[in-house]
């Protein structure tokens, strides 16, 4: 009997040492939405390159959107599980601000090569952008519309799926888009839109889903996503519609939780967000572009993306100013 106890008395203590070993393991906790949390997503790339020299336990957990995430940490205050809000773009970057939530990043911003050039802002650190645009398939739209009032002047029947603007970046981005394009005459744009379009859904992933199911003609989505089309499947049939207003910068960040308790190793993770390790991943992940050259550059097939001419963007602080009534106006006419 002694004989068949021994190899359990002598692994059990080795057993709990390994238990508690890991779980004095530090725990970052990182708040995105569901795309990039996804398995196909940039988070299951980033964890395991930056879990090989933190010796950290990196977990993201994900809601149906960025804006979800931030209302998440919201309800939940200074008990939040979050260390880090990652997915906001500059269009809600003042809203999260005014919770007095986040504090200062402490990240290298100097190798940043964004359109708009140099980067002031302390607590909200970008990692990527893109441009909103609506993609289609050549196949099925020979002749896309090159103008919102092109759109709106296409057949009855042509339809397309957008984004609510109150759970949504890239639906906050269209209507930030027509505001910033048309100024007064914003309304009078979207009474033309309301007809073509067959649904709003809450999130990106919904309305993407809907398009390639052939539900709309076009999604509203980004100049880069017929990247992932060319490159994931080698299929040459999506483009995105330039349009002659221009097209609506959208510029990704992460903060970090001012109730963090791991304020250091948070602090790590946005430089590290900044390596070559990350940006690198980014392009063929999350289908955009990175905030940085890497050495590697961009993959094949992101040169062949529509670039605007014209970037359109508006201030952070006059995006907070106005934003409600802008959306109170879209409600009203849109009916939702």
């Amino acid at each position: 009997m002694l004989k068949q106890l021994t190899p359990f008395v002598l692994t059990a203590p080795l057993l709990l040492a390994t238990a508690a070993f890991a779980q004095t393991k530090p725990v970052l906790t990182v708040y995105t939405y569901d795309a990039f949390a996804a398995d196909w997503g940039p988070a299951p790339g980033i964890e395991a390159a930056f879990e090989e020299s933190c010796d950290c336990d990196l977990q993201f957990i994900a809601a149906d959107s960025s804006i979800g995430a931030l209302r998440k940490i919201q309800l939940e205050g200074s008990q939040t599980k979050a260390d880090i809000l990652l997915g906001l773009d500059t269009n809600i970057a003042e809203a999260a601000r005014a919770t007095d939530l986040f504090v200062e990043h402490g990240a290298d911003t100097t190798n940043l090569t964004l359109p708009t050039g140099d980067w002031s802002d302390s607590t909200f650190l970008p990692f990527d952008y893109s441009y909103f645009a609506f993609v289609y398939n050549k196949e099925k739209v020979s002749n896309p519309p090159q103008s919102f009032e092109a759109l709106i002047a296409m057949p009855e029947d042509f339809k397309i799926v957008i984004q609510d603007p109150r759970s949504s970046t890239p639906g906050l981005g269209l209507l930030l888009w027509i505001q910033e394009a048309y100024g007064d005459r914003a309304g009078e744009i979207w009474q033309g839109l309301a007809p073509k379009i067959v649904t709003v859904t809450k999130g990106w992933s919904d309305a993407y889903g809907l398009f390639l199911k052939d539900e709309a003609d076009m999604v509203l989505s980004y100049t880069t996503s017929p990247a992932y089309h060319l490159i994931a499947e080698e299929d040459t049939r999506f483009a995105s519609a330039a349009f002659s207003e221009g097209h609506y910068l959208q510029i990704e960040v992460a903060g970090i939780l001012k109730s963090s308790t791991q304020q250091e190793l948070a602090k790590n993770f946005m430089q590290f967000m900044l390596s070559d390790a990350v940006q690198d991943i980014i392009p063929t992940t999350n289908w955009v572009y990175p905030a940085t050259t890497t050495e590697a550059g961009l993959p094949d097939g992101f040169d062949t993306l529509h670039v605007p001419e014209k970037t359109l963007l508006i201030e952070g602080t006059d995006v907070e100013a106005k934003r409600q009534q802008w959306i109170d106006q879209w409600i009203d006419i849109l009916g939702q």
